[in-house]
């Protein structure tokens, strides 16, 4: 009880009050505007959120991530066009219903369920953190070392067809958390003599250039584009109670956010898929799924708005982030000289039940707000692309020059967003890069760390969580090598006759 009503207590605050106001109501416009993604409004951000209190930095931090979905459903359904990558499921059956006429019914549903999955997954997280409480002092060096290589191989292996280059470019992001002043031995590590690198490669400026400057320099190469979206007819409260009739499905697809929301490198997309797999399958018109089912909105929806809660939780425990968003908000965390894991939970628990507060107001905003909001939000989708990219562009740049007043910054993020643009035009992965320069840097310092007190290999697993973790390790990997001679098994018959075939011809 004294928790909560330090939580309670900080998050009354005005300055955290008008933080989540900001973030919420600014994450629903940002989704929904087509072409810009909490990613990108993030990484602008996050500058300015460093002279910032932690908890009001966060909590507009939180607040952008947690509605962007929201508002992402609104371009989706109304005209096809995902406004965040996470909501191209909705579209599936959001944009039929439009088509029927139903697309009121479509959005209020949409809304529903995403404010279902979002306090499901508060109320998990909220649920757990006894739990957390009572084994993040369990987690030592060796746990935290092989509990983040395990983020980077999840990460990796979530990316079917793109293997290696995911993981060269994890391997990548590595390599850049390494270059500058070694803290240990004070020497130079891979700097060639250059002086701006013998403070590192900065992670918000590999952030705002593979992100922002990426995304505004694709938004200007492109055909400028203005979507249109017709104002939306009808009443906004009908999908709550149409949502009491598919409960089982909102609360599975919720579940499924959560598990899957808790492990690196799964996220959103998996639990979607798995959720609207699992709708499909044990609906009684499972012939409707892509032609306007509720089923399919809802259990899209639901998953993908369940998962921002539960990625909050390796990262408040272990201090290990699962995707690029969570990573950005370490970098809050570790500027005020606070560190997510296991003492977060012994001597800043305030901070933590303000967190989890924060969010359960953002969605109860979120929910009224659009309501009541939604056709003016149809006119925000209408604002030309590449007037969106020079907007993108210049707050880029403000960003990165304002860290550190320095020209070579925004020459370094530059660069990025040129590479970053190539990875888009190649459809490959950005995330991984930076989730290797967070992951990579909490393993070399939990590794040399550990390294004093092992005397052999063996000593690496010697104590339970690091044995289970080790095995659950070689099971991930264990069971990709199979999925792959599965695969191989699989085409090989095949490709024989085609040579036998070409023989007898």
């Amino acid at each position: 009880m004294e928790n909560i009503l330090l939580g309670l207590e900080m998050l009354a605050r005005w300055d955290v009050i008008l933080a989540l106001f900001i973030g919420s109501i600014g994450g629903v416009i940002i989704g929904a505007i087509p072409g810009v993604g909490p990613a990108v409004a993030i990484a602008i951000l996050l500058p300015a959120t460093f002279s910032l209190d932690p908890i009001v930095g966060l909590t507009m931090l939180l607040g952008i991530y947690g509605s962007s979905m929201y508002g992402g459903a609104i371009p989706a359904i109304l005209i096809n066009t995902p406004g965040t990558a996470v909501n191209a499921l909705t579209s599936y059956d959001g944009y039929p219903m439009t088509e029927k006429g139903e697309g009121h019914r479509a959005l209020s549903l949409a809304y529903s369920a995403s404010f279902w999955g979002g306090i499901f997954g508060i109320l998990c997280l909220i649920l757990l953190s006894p739990v957390l409480a009572l084994v993040a002092p369990m987690f030592g060096s060796r746990e935290i070392f092989l509990a983040a290589l395990l983020g980077i191989i999840l990460v990796i292996l979530a990316h079917r067809g793109q293997i290696f280059a995911t993981g060269m470019l994890a391997m990548f992001g590595i390599f850049l958390q390494t270059i500058g002043l070694d803290s240990v031995t004070y020497t130079q590590r891979y700097t060639f003599d250059y002086s701006f690198l013998s403070s590192g490669v900065n992670l918000i400026v590999v952030v705002l250039g593979l992100f922002a400057l990426s995304q505004a320099f694709l938004l200007l190469g492109n055909p400028d584009s203005s979507p249109d979206a017709k104002p939306v007819k009808g009443r906004m409260f009908v999908g709550i109670r149409e949502l009491m009739k598919h409960k089982r499905v909102a609360t599975v697809a919720s579940s499924f956010g959560v598990i899957l929301g808790m492990i690196p490198g799964t996220g959103e997309f998996t639990a979607q898929f798995m959720s609207y797999t699992y709708a499909q399958k044990t609906s009684k018109s499972p012939e409707t799924f892509g032609k306007g089912a509720p089923e399919g909105l809802i259990a899209s929806e639901a998953a993908n708005n369940a998962v921002p809660a539960a990625a909050m939780i390796p990262l408040l425990a272990l201090g290990i982030p699962g995707e690029a968003l969570t990573a950005m908000m370490l970098s809050v965390f570790y500027v005020h000289n606070v560190i997510p894991g296991p003492q977060l939970f012994q001597n800043n628990i305030d901070l933590v039940y303000g967190l989890y507060f924060a969010l359960i107001a953002l969605n109860v905003i979120v929910m009224v707000f659009l309501l009541f909001s939604t056709n003016l939000l149809t006119k925000v989708m209408r604002v030309p692309t590449r007037f969106l990219g020079i907007i993108i562009l210049i707050l880029s740049f403000v960003g990165v020059y304002s860290l550190r007043n320095s020209l070579t910054d925004c020459m370094i993020a530059a660069t990025f967003g040129v590479l970053g643009l190539v990875l888009k035009r190649l459809n490959l992965p950005i995330v991984p890069i930076i989730l290797g320069m967070v992951l990579g840097g909490i393993m070399e310092v939990k590794l040399r760390s550990a390294m004093p007190r092992l005397k052999s290999p063996l000593d690496m697993i010697d104590r339970p969580i690091t044995f289970i973790l080790f095995v659950i390790i070689l099971l991930v990997l264990a069971l990709h090598l199979r999925t792959l001679f599965k695969e191989y098994r699989a085409h090989q018959p095949q490709e024989n006759h085609d040579f036998h075939d070409s023989q007898q011809r």
